[in-house]
């Protein structure tokens, strides 16, 4: 795929994206935020199903999706993607500067929506803020995002494996928060929303800027006919 057709299908994958989170978040906020059927549903199945076992799991689960770890992970995949030096460093920058402006827009969003968490009462762990969007299941969805764009990028063979172990942790973090009682399950559906949009804005301008970030070389040069000596005869 050449580079101007990967930014046409990231920008059009985003557009659609941006377009699902917009009716997901009217419809999460109206109602000055009140849970949708669906939530509460979760909420108490949760409720239900908290064996001491499980709730160890998913905090510990949670816990990746916050702090250092998501970073570290960014700049692994960095140093996996790219095959110089400076490849490398770029691919780190980008991945670093997707993840701490995707947080801090996401944090935006958040302060706007102003939608209330759960009841405290239900709450199996510690959390802070309003609840929509997810910040562990944006977080952790943008830095699941990137990794697979360097497995894609980069793994020589068991791509679908890693693909899989990859995505299943990006969406058990997600999924963490809502089975601990923090957030409502919408809240988490509009962070993975939030997070695949602004990974498309970024693989967009990757691709359509920045080609030789990730992959070496860049649009096949035309023919000119010329050797390597001057015009042929």
């Amino acid at each position: 795929m050449r580079h101007r057709e990967a930014a046409d299908l990231a920008g059009s994958v985003a557009l659609g994206v941006w377009a699902a989170f917009g009716v997901l978040a009217a419809v999460a906020v109206g109602g000055r935020g009140a849970p949708l059927e669906l939530d509460r549903d979760l909420l108490e199945w949760s409720l239900d199903h908290r064996p001491a076992t499980a709730l160890a799991l998913a905090r510990a689960v949670t816990a990746t999706g916050t702090g250092v770890l998501p970073y570290a992970l960014v700049v692994v995949a960095a140093l996996v993607t790219g095959r110089t030096a400076r490849q490398r460093l770029g691919a780190a920058l980008f991945g670093v500067v997707c993840l701490g402006t995707g947080q801090a827009l996401r944090y935006g969003v958040m302060e706007l929506a102003r939608r209330p968490r759960p009841p405290y009462e239900d709450w199996a762990t510690q959390a802070s803020g309003w609840a929509f969007p997810s910040g562990h299941s944006t977080t952790a969805a943008l830095t699941a995002g990137l990794l697979l764009v360097a497995v894609s990028l980069r793994a020589p063979r068991g791509k679908a494996v890693l693909w899989l172990l990859i995505g299943c942790w990006g969406a058990a973090v997600g999924l963490s928060r809502a089975y601990l009682g923090v957030h409502w399950f919408t809240d988490v559906a509009g962070g993975w929303l939030f997070a695949a949009g602004w990974l498309g804005v970024f693989l967009w301008v990757a691709a359509r800027w920045l080609p030789g970030l990730f992959l070496a070389g860049g649009e096949p040069r035309p023919s000119t006919g010329e050797g390597s000596c001057g015009p042929r005869s």
